[in-house]
Formats: C-alpha cells, sequence, structure tokens
C-alpha cells in the first residue's frame, strides 16, 4: 500500500454499497487518513462506538429515552424507582436534519462493530437505502493493513 492514498476508490465503494465493513490495523492511524478523504469529498464524519449502543434503530433514527446511572440516590414517590427517564434526540437523524447544504452526506463511523449481532449489522446494512444521504462504515476487527469490502458481502459469509 502506497503511503498517501487518495481514498478514491473507498469512496466509490462506499457510495455504491452505502455500508462498508473496514478492517484497520490494531495500532490505528489509517481510519483517520480515510476519514479526512472521506471530509475533503464532501461528508461529514461521525465517530462512534458499537459497544453499549443498544438498539441501533431507536439510537440512530428515533427518540429514544436513557436512564442515568443512579449513583446510589433513587427517586421516592410515584416515579421509577429506578431513576428519571430522559429523552434524547436520535443521533443520526438530528445530524441529517442539521446538515449544511454544501456537504454531500453524514457518514456514521463505527469503532468495535465485531460485538454488533447479524440483526443488527443488518439494520446498518438496510439503513443507507431507507436514507440515502447516510453511509455506515463498521470497524469489525483488525488487519495487517487496511482493507474494506460492503458490508453485505461480510454478512453474507
Amino acid at each position: 500500500m502506497p503511503l498517501l492514498t487518495t481514498g478514491k476508490s473507498f469512496i466509490r465503494t462506499l457510495e455504491q454499497s452505502g455500508a462498508l465493513a473496514a478492517y484497520a490495523p490494531l495500532e490505528g492511524g489509517y481510519e483517520g487518513r480515510y476519514q479526512r478523504r472521506l471530509r475533503a469529498a464532501g461528508y461529514l464524519t461521525q465517530t462512534l462506538t458499537a459497544r453499549g449502543l443498544g438498539n441501533p434503530a431507536a439510537y440512530l433514527m428515533g427518540i429514544h429515552g436513557v436512564r442515568p446511572a443512579h449513583l446510589g440516590k433513587k427517586t421516592i414517590g410515584q416515579d421509577a424507582a429506578v431513576g428519571l427517564r430522559y429523552f434524547v434526540p436520535p443521533m443520526a437523524a438530528y445530524d441529517l436534519a442539521s446538515l449544511p447544504p454544501e456537504f454531500k452526506g453524514l457518514v456514521l463511523w463505527m469503532i468495535e462493530g465485531y460485538v454488533l449481532s447479524r440483526q443488527e449489522l443488518a439494520y446498518l446494512i438496510d439503513l443507507p437505502q431507507q436514507e440515502p444521504r447516510l453511509k455506515v462504515v463498521i470497524e469489525l476487527g483488525g488487519e495487517r493493513y487496511f482493507r474494506w469490502q460492503p458490508l453485505s458481502e461480510c454478512l453474507a459469509s
């Protein structure tokens, strides 16, 4: 692999398939280069971890409730004993709604994607078909060099 890559084949594959499985060297650095190439190509990138994601459909595209850690304190009265529930906006839908017009779309870059189930990966494959301005890159493991493939091919095998 050359020291400097243009990332055009990566961007072309991402635009065609919508969701990519990425395998990066464990020492890091490559994913930042490709994220920089995506930003130069007109995409807004958002990095998040797959650990603790919960329901991807609710977290990314729907308003959902969360309960923060209670830290030993409990509510008394008619509320739930586990604490109050706070409703937060959807992560991807909120960014897509506020996307400036000069950007092509939003790329969700998920690290630690190996913890996701096959059903969650299948939802992330279908998500770019539901919202064409949204693209997904999931890091599924380590490799000696940075490589990628469409997520649908990875799920089929």
